[in-house]
């Protein structure tokens, strides 16, 4: 991989287009969390193509490629949702449920934790997300968003205390 993007960054878009494909599957679930419409996701990513290839030169480490690319994908979802009017309502793509073979029970998870992570600010958003989803350490997670370790694990257990908040108001809510 190294030497792909050796190769990239000295302007091969073959090589590139070979690196970017590598990682495309999880660009789009990372753009598809955020935005929760598979057209929109599918924008995020060509975005997230464009904006790579146009900086790839400027990649200082090319041993962190696939994060630099998931920082790039993140800000283009945000980019596109900040462009969305605000009273926009929880969509879900029918056809990614069926391709995660969700039954009925699944079905309200899914939702139940769409609506959860919803409730995260974007900072708390992105972290849940890359360590969670991504299985980021929270070094890592960290270094992606460019917070320093201190601020990453803060925004991290502030977010998770929200999500419990929010889960067990859900839970007495049922009752």
């Amino acid at each position: 991989m190294l030497s792909l993007v050796q190769k990239a960054r000295k302007g091969d878009a073959a090589a590139y287009a070979e690196l970017f494909r590598q990682f495309e599957a999880d660009l789009y679930r990372t753009a598809f969390v955020y935005l929760r419409n598979r057209e929109d996701a599918l924008d995020a990513v060509q975005e997230t193509a464009y904006r790579s290839f146009k900086s790839i030169s400027k990649l200082k480490e090319p041993q962190h490629f696939k994060t630099w690319l998931i920082r790039i994908a993140i800000r283009c979802s945000v980019d596109i949702l900040r462009k969305r009017p605000r009273d926009v309502s929880l969509r879900i793509d029918p056809q990614e449920e069926a391709e995660e073979g969700s039954g009925a029970g699944d079905l309200s998870l899914s939702v139940s934790l769409r609506e959860l992570i919803d409730t995260l600010d974007e900072d708390e958003k992105s972290v849940v997300l890359l360590r969670f989803y991504h299985g980021y350490t929270i070094r890592e997670t960290a270094d992606i968003l460019e917070l320093p370790l201190g601020t990453g694990k803060t925004v991290l257990y502030r977010a998770l205390k929200k999500l419990r908040l929010e889960a067990e108001e859900e839970k007495s809510d049922e009752r």
